[in-house]
């Protein structure tokens, strides 16, 4: 039976974003070294707030288990001399492990008999081992930034106040800079900042909590819905829901509290978004909307205190919210003085990249490449397409984005509507951001994916184009986000769309600002797609062998590629699916320093090979007509009727015969047949049992 352990790091306010990660790391941490000191142990739990890091370990073990260890010494022939006597080295061996000659046994291996010691380590007892389990615990969390304080070694997110660690209900002491170990915690900072001794987890939680402290993100999670729902009621809304919100002021309180505001009604004249970013973004507030989803002149903020007076904090908000929203007014009035069409030649002075030009450089770019695409799409989209591209980026010459930048495309949006655009054009404009993020809602409307497709990929081409590639999990520029952008709108519109065309064109409107040749950039840029599109197959659940065969032999054409991955996952369960896998292991084999050539029928001497080429040019036509009208799966099983004529071939026939002409004319016909799969996947690269 074990004894539980209590671990709590305090420190000044670690940032919210640090916090879940924080918590995840130290369960893992925690659980790696406890095994590595051979410590078992029950349920392992993290908890934090702002000022804290908690982690508590039941039933974890008094002592560590013993340890059984081999000690392998000299072979036993170097061991003892012809008469049976020990030598040097069998007497040094015994010597070196602490034991008798008539101590050491024997092992038979391999490479013969050798000598060898078993021993048995004893286990330490576990509170001799965690005043260094700790410190190392606590010192080896990863954060994204760490700090050093006063004149200290040591690096945590931030400085360490105090240490609370129990083992069983009595302290683990040791010490970390200046703070040493004991059974004190502190209560909250402004309400109760009073250290008070705790004796195990049961007593830290409910103490803890007496000192408005609510140590359980999960418990001060519900504890926001509840006050969040129960204020937003009194003014006959309810919070509009923000995951994102939720979990960042959970980790910015130790005792959440909810206060309702209000703002001048005139301002939800401004457009949703605005007011809904000032508050979400700027001032963590929850906006606070009606049955249907409208905006109420009222505001949520959670508190980390408990107000005396509930409408002194109201009216402190509400001075704050007045300001950005006035401010915000006074940018959409001010913004529309100026027509979008003249903030595109403002896009003149804004620099895009140093290397890759002005904004408005790339606003030619990718409206060029945007026609193209719209007059292979659909010729009648052109006028559209054209209108949305040159006026996409035109809101970042405005107030309103230079001070909210989360805003673009919905203000290019809604002045373009406020100005008298085409609402398709509007929509576009604010589409062709789509999507800002993995999983995001994609355009809806084919100008919004074209223009978002055309502005992508000019971005993807530009910085690859000037070596500016991601590289391990840095990617300043977003390029994968991008690039998972193009793929999953090319699949979930259909678009006959070949990708290397259009790295091509792209590439071809950026030759005046490459670094380096084109060849080696489209190789890299769609050796990049294939990477993030096999990624995303494979977490959909997609078998990674089957992923791996078909973009083997291509992935261009997004639409087909995927279809061609599906139709092998249903040919999977074919009988003749794992036989023609392993035969086209072997074909690949004998190829792979085939130079070519064509079959020559007379040169067909076996009864199998003439089988086997007349089945295989019945099965070709049959094939050709499915996979011409991209029917993969009755391509597939029409393909699969060559395996016995495959199986018969291979027994009996000698692929590599003496004679060179019969030898190339077997090869051919391997080859051909090979082609012919080639058509939807490189069945060498599946996964046998063989």
């Amino acid at each position: 039976m074990g004894k539980e352990l209590l671990l709590e790091i305090g420190t000044e306010e670690i940032p919210a974003a640090f916090l879940p990660k924080a918590m995840q790391d130290l369960e893992e941490m925690g659980r790696r070294e406890f095994a590595a000191c051979r410590l078992a142990h029950g349920a392992i739990r993290s908890l934090a707030t702002p000022r804290r890091l908690c982690l508590v370990v039941g039933d974890l073990a008094e002592r560590q288990e013993d340890l059984e260890v081999e000690k392998m010494g000299p072979a036993r022939k170097a061991a003892f001399d012809a008469q049976g006597q020990p030598t040097k080295a069998a007497l040094g061996f015994a010597r070196g492990q602490g034991v008798e000659l008539g101590d050491v046994g024997t092992v038979v291996t391999e490479k013969g008999e050798y000598l060898c010691v078993r021993k048995t380590i004893a286990g330490e007892p576990t509170e001799a081992l965690l005043p260094e389990i700790l410190p190392r615990l606590i010192l080896g969390l990863p954060f994204k930034k760490s700090m050093r304080w006063s004149d200290l070694d040591i690096r945590f997110a931030r400085p360490i106040r105090w240490l609370l660690a129990l083992y069983g209900g009595r302290v683990v002491p040791f010490t970390l800079g200046n703070v040493r170990s004991g059974n004190l915690t502190q209560g909250h900072r402004f309400m109760s900042p009073e250290a008070f001794a705790v004796q195990d987890f049961a007593d830290y939680l409910a103490r803890t909590k007496e000192r408005c402290v609510i140590v359980d993100p999960a418990e001060r999670k519900a504890v926001i819905r509840q006050e969040t729902r129960r204020a937003a009621a009194q003014v006959s809304g309810r919070a509009l829901e923000d995951e994102a919100l939720l979990e960042q002021v959970v980790f910015l309180t130790e005792y959440p509290t909810v206060v309702c505001g209000s703002f001048d009604r005139d301002y939800l004249r401004l457009p949703q978004e605005v007011l809904v970013t000032s508050m979400i973004s700027h001032q963590k507030y929850f906006p606070v909307v009606d049955a249907e989803g409208r905006l109420l002149p009222h505001f949520l903020t959670v508190n980390n205190t408990l107000a005396r007076d509930p409408s002194v904090v109201a009216r402190g908000n509400e001075k704050v919210i007045r300001a950005r929203l006035s401010d915000a007014h006074f940018f959409f009035t001010e913004d529309q003085k100026v027509p979008l069409t003249e903030r595109v030649e403002g896009l003149k002075q804004v620099v895009y990249h140093t290397q890759l030009g002005t904004s408005f450089e790339k606003v030619m770019r990718f409206k060029a490449l945007a026609l193209a695409l719209a007059d292979r799409i659909d010729p009648a989209l052109k006028e559209t397409v054209e209108r949305a591209a040159l006026l996409a980026k035109a809101d970042l010459d405005t107030q309103m984005v230079g001070e909210f930048s989360e805003l673009q495309g919905v203000m290019g949006r809604e002045y373009a509507l406020l100005a008298g655009e085409d609402p398709t054009v509007a929509r576009a404009i604010y589409e062709h951001y789509l999507p800002t993020q993995a999983g995001g809602a994609l355009p809806v409307t084919d100008a919004g994916a074209i223009v978002s497709i055309a502005d992508k990929m000019d971005t993807i081409a530009g910085f690859f184009a000037v070596k500016l590639i991601p590289t391990g999990t840095a990617d300043p520029y977003a390029l994968r986000r991008q690039a998972l952008g193009i793929i999953n709108i090319l699949l979930a519109k259909r678009y006959p769309i070949r990708l290397d065309e259009l790295v091509d064109r792209s590439l071809g409107l950026l030759e005046e600002k490459a670094k380096r040749p084109a060849g080696e950039t489209r190789a890299d840029i769609l050796d990049f797609f294939r990477g993030r599109l096999e990624n995303q197959l494979i977490a959909q659940g997609r078998p990674y062998d089957v992923v791996d065969a078909v973009l083997a032999t291509g992935f261009s054409d997004l639409v087909r590629t995927v279809a061609k991955i599906e139709a092998m996952e249903a040919f999977k369960a074919h009988e003749n699916f794992e036989p023609l896998a392993i035969a086209f292991k072997r074909v690949g084999n004998i190829l792979k320093d085939f130079p070519g050539g064509s079959v020559r029928e007379d040169l067909l001497e076996t009864a199998e090979e003439r089988t086997l080429y007349r089945s295989f040019r019945e099965i070709r036509t049959r094939a050709l007509t499915h996979l011409d009208a991209e029917d993969y799966p009755a391509a597939l099983v029409e393909m699969a009727g060559i395996r016995q004529p495959v199986d018969a071939f291979f027994e009996t026939v000698l692929v590599m015969a003496k004679e060179e002409a019969i030898r190339n004319n077997r090869l051919a016909l391997l080859a051909e047949i090979s082609a012919l799969f080639h058509r939807v996947a490189d069945f060498a690269k599946i996964v046998t049992g063989v």
